[in-house]
């Protein structure tokens, strides 16, 4: 036992020392980067200083301003950029002090914060917060470029069907009434290294798609046949909700703004057109009919769930165009509502898509 304890013990000096050299030999690389940042400071701003006289040599070239102006204009840009390099040089000296004194973990913590919420933070596209973000104050890792974002879709708008010899205009379906929600998280990843200009839009999405029927009818199941049929009573509401889960693809087309740094390279798309040409297939996971009415005084609802007959796989097109995160949004299902009709009928969308 006494054996066991000591091996214990020296095996924890072991790593407590490797750990200990390890930490050292960051510090000591992170010590080296600072002091070439200072060269490179040093660099930096004698440049800017030299296309800064070069400018007010050119303007004093073409009879701009006077040579004494000239000479206040360049000793004024040499203390400007002199006092960059001391205050900048300073900064380094500090975060190299703090370095040396109390080790790397010290210089690498950022002030902590906890954001809670729903939107975007950040200089990155990207960066989406939803629910709580806490941040621990160590510092991120940045990576250079990112061809892959990410967010959340919102949609909806008006439902309908189109019915094979049948206009909208003589739908069985109310045209206000009968709507559609969509609800997913999406991936665009660029096609192109340089350019932004296509992106593929891709993701999982909830869809429900709804219809009213007209003229108080309702869907009655018979057989392998699914029909209109009207109510022995006066309805207040018929209402027939498809719900399924889908994988829309799209490719999406549009300018877009870059931003180079060092350190980094994004493109951003707010506040640019776009437009995406795309489909989606998924399954069907639910349908139910919502009926409201009276009857002998009193006021029944009946929520009917099963299959009515409603095709399994959803596959259909869909396009979008507009501006910034806002789009005009449709979609058609090519596979039909009801599986082996008589008549086949086709689910369509019309409305407004929010890609957050």
């Amino acid at each position: 036992m006494k054996t066991l304890f000591t091996i214990a013990i020296y095996m924890a000096l072991t790593l407590f020392v490797q750990f200990s050299h390890a930490q050292d030999e960051q510090g000591n690389s992170k010590i080296e980067k600072l002091a070439e940042q200072k060269e490179k400071i040093i660099t930096s701003e004698k440049e800017e200083l030299k296309k800064e006289v070069e400018a007010i040599n050119e303007r004093f070239a073409n009879n701009e301003i006077s040579r004494k102006e000239a000479k206040k204009l360049k000793e004024e840009a040499a203390k400007i950029h002199a006092l960059n390099i001391e205050n900048k040089i300073a900064i380094i000296d500090n975060k190299i002090a703090l370095l040396e004194r109390n080790g790397l973990a010290y210089v690498n913590m950022r002030d902590p914060e906890i954001w809670i919420g729903l939107g975007a933070k950040g200089d990155n596209e990207g960066d989406f917060l939803f629910g709580v973000k806490v941040n621990t104050g160590k510092e991120p890792k940045i990576k250079y470029d990112r061809r892959t974002t990410s967010g959340i879709t919102i949609a909806f708008g008006l439902n309908n069907a189109i019915v094979d010899g049948q206009s909208l205009d003589d739908s069985d379906y109310k045209i206000a009434g009968s709507r559609f929600f969509e609800l997913g998280w999406y991936w665009k990843t660029r096609v192109f290294k340089n350019t932004n200009f296509l992106r593929v839009r891709y993701g999982i999405s909830y869809t429900s798609n709804g219809l009213k029927p007209t003229d108080n009818r309702f869907f009655v199941e018979n057989g392998d046949q699914t029909n209109l049929e009207e109510f022995d009573v006066e309805l207040d509401k018929s209402k027939f909700r498809m719900d399924n889960i889908v994988v829309p693809v799209h490719f999406e087309f549009g300018p877009s703004k870059v931003k180079k740094t060092e350190k980094s390279l994004r493109y951003y798309t707010a506040n640019k057109f776009r437009i995406g040409l795309g489909g989606y297939v998924g399954a069907n996971v639910s349908t139910r009919q919502k009926l409201k009415y009276k009857e002998n005084g009193d006021r029944i609802k009946d929520k009917i769930k099963r299959d009515y007959n409603t095709s399994d796989l959803i596959y259909g097109l869909s396009s979008y165009i507009g501006f910034g995160d806002m789009s005009l949004y449709l979609k058609y299902d090519l596979s039909p509502i009801f599986k082996n009709a008589v008549v086949e009928q086709n689910n369509v969308s019309l409305g407004l898509r929010f890609d957050l």
